[in-house]
């Protein structure tokens, strides 16, 4: 060792071993522990606050080219959180319904809900978890991301092209909120909500989001009464009226509910909307009491 370090240090170390001469101050003659301690393999982790030129349903790092939300984009990365204990333990990534994507889901609702200024449901959003490749999870990879993006309508998912950040899009003027709609029925089933002005004549509203309790999707379909009465109920409490009996006598509920794969991951939140079919609305009925919403 000693004549390696001679060797590699030049002839002053030699002088020093042969010698035999105390080591300058400040020299410890180990110079081994002087050497920094090596840097640690730092996993990849995506950033927030990016924007994307293509969607992702898997987070694979060579399809990683952000850019800056004020160009044209698809995606926005709204937040990027890491997923712990018993939904980090899997050796593979969460699979459609696991704890670990259930975990992620319900974490990116709540970002995302802060970030835009709602509930993401009540309004042109939609909102994907992204979740690191095989290869990257194997590695040790336990981030999520959760991508917003615009689009067309409730009735059509298609995303589209966008400059600008999402954050705050619910909130305010709120262009991207869905307000009121003439409803187009094909066999007495509801075949496109079409958005139109508050003040134009219309049949429905939104009227928010209603969390469904924690059971099976089989269960959910069969129960409709419960989320009809669920609607109702959030009917009354944005309407401003009673919520009783008498409701079926002032307003119709129109609902839209997650798809069943969405419902597995997560996804509890049903759009709601109050109807009426016997009379044209010239207004929101936000607030309007029971001399806007009378029982008819």
């Amino acid at each position: 060792m000693r004549r390696w370090l001679a060797a590699f240090a030049g002839g002053a170390a030699l002088a020093l071993v042969l010698t035999g001469c105390s080591a300058p101050v400040g020299v410890d003659r180990d110079l081994i522990d002087d050497w920094p301690a090596p840097v640690a393999a730092q996993q990849f982790v995506p950033a927030a606050d990016v924007c994307h030129q293509t969607p992702q349903q898997v987070g694979f790092l060579t399809g990683y080219n952000p850019t800056a939300c004020t160009g044209p984009h698809l995606v926005e990365t709204m937040h990027v959180g890491t997923l712990t204990g018993p939904s980090a333990e899997p050796t593979t990534p969460p699979r459609p319904g696991s704890v670990g994507l259930r975990a992620a889901q319900s974490a990116c609702d709540k970002e995302v809900n802060k970030a835009v200024g709602a509930d993401w449901r009540s309004g042109r959003l939609g909102l994907t978890v992204v979740l690191p490749s095989p290869q990257a999870w194997a590695g040790g990879a336990r981030w999520y991301r959760c991508d917003v993006t615009e689009i067309a309508s409730i009735d059509d998912t298609t995303v589209g092209v966008r400059t600008g950040s999402l954050r705050g899009a619910l909130s305010g003027a709120a262009p991207l909120a869905y307000r009121c709609f003439n409803p187009k029925l094909v066999k007495d089933e509801i075949d496109e909500m079409v958005p139109v002005s508050c003040t134009a004549k219309h049949h429905a509203e939104f009227v928010g989001v209603w969390q469904a309790p924690e059971v099976s999707y089989a269960e959910f379909s069969r129960t409709v009464k419960r989320t009809h009465r669920a609607c109702q109920t959030t009917i009354a409490k944005y309407a401003k009226v009673p919520d009783n009996s008498q409701l079926d006598f002032r307003a119709g509920t129109i609902y839209y509910q997650p798809y069943e794969e969405e419902w597995k991951n997560g996804n509890r939140g049903v759009q709601c909307f109050l109807w009426i079919s016997d009379r044209d609305l010239t207004r929101s009925m936000k607030n309007a009491g029971t001399k806007g919403l009378p029982i008819t």
